[in-house]
């Protein structure tokens, strides 16, 4: 009888002790700031994960940087523009359109390009093998044999 009573007493004390959950952010508007940008940066750990959306050490101490900076007054493309200059342009998921990157844009197409040229030429020198091998009269012969025995 006495648990009973011990239990909600302590259940009682646990409710009175319950205060208001504090806010996660000190600014909202840098931390929206802060997951905008993140969200366009690659994990550097990860490497297929989001700067937003890891857990890895480094990307925490990222994220912090990037608060940082946003609260010195830098615009995004200034916390971007660093972030390239320390860990090139790997750390972002749309590098830039530029010589350094050429490869990286067309290099998908160029494969897919090659790719198709490949398949090209192996099916038209397939299509010769098979059409230049004629029959010989006794496969012409067999051939035959077994059509009539499939109709009758």
């Amino acid at each position: 009888m006495k648990k009973p009573l011990a239990l909600a007493a302590l259940l009682c004390c646990l409710n009175v002790a319950a205060q208001e959950a504090k806010p996660l952010a000190e600014d909202p508007v840098v931390e929206q700031r802060l997951v905008n940008i993140a969200t366009e940066l690659r994990c550097l750990v990860c490497q297929n994960e989001s700067l937003a959306g890891s857990q890895a050490d480094l990307a925490k101490d990222l994220r912090r940087e990037v608060r940082d900076l946003i609260k010195e007054g830098k615009t995004d493309t200034e916390v971007k523009d660093f972030l390239v200059s320390r860990y090139g342009d790997f750390v972002l998921y749309r590098p830039q359109v530029k010589p350094q990157t050429y490869l990286l844009w067309a290099g998908p197409f160029i494969l897919l390009l090659v790719g198709i040229g490949a398949l090209v030429a192996y099916l038209r020198k397939r299509e010769r093998q098979v059409a230049d091998t004629p029959l010989s009269e006794e496969e012409r012969q067999r051939a035959e044999a077994l059509l009539k025995e499939n109709q009758s």
